[in-house]
């Protein structure tokens, strides 16, 4: 479920980041699951536990998970508040992204297919939930 690649100049932390969130935003993680615990995920993936739980902490303080004490960790639902800071925030990125692929020389056109491709990706996925 989650791969990690070890010789990446990626932190570790960081990739798992990652790979939960694709998880949760994807839907294979539905809201109110409950995650791996941090003991557990660090001996399947053969990580330090420590890694687990700073890649866990800032999910949490992202938003995308909550946990409680003596259950474990678990996807936080979609709120409609965070939601638009978060739009904000990856509106942002998106500006900046897009600003540097046009200074590398990307087309507008390419930069409009791109999307459009993203686009229908998640049409597919969204229709492989349903």
């Amino acid at each position: 479920m989650i791969n990690l690649d070890l010789k990446s100049r990626i932190p570790i932390y960081e990739q798992l980041i990652d790979r939960i969130k694709q998880l949760i935003i994807q839907g294979v993680i539905k809201p109110d699951e409950k995650l791996p615990s941090v003991r557990n995920l660090a001996q399947e993936l053969t990580i330090n536990p420590n890694t687990i739980q700073k890649a866990y902490r800032e999910l949490e303080r992202e938003g995308y998970i909550y946990s409680l004490p003596g259950k474990g960790s678990f996807v936080s639902e979609v709120k409609a508040q965070e939601n638009d800071l978060k739009i904000q925030e990856l509106t942002q990125d998106f500006k900046r992204i897009v600003s540097e692929l046009l200074y590398l020389g990307t087309s507008k056109e390419r930069l409009i297919a791109l999307i459009q491709k993203t686009v229908e990706e998640g049409r597919k996925k969204d229709e492989t939930r349903d």
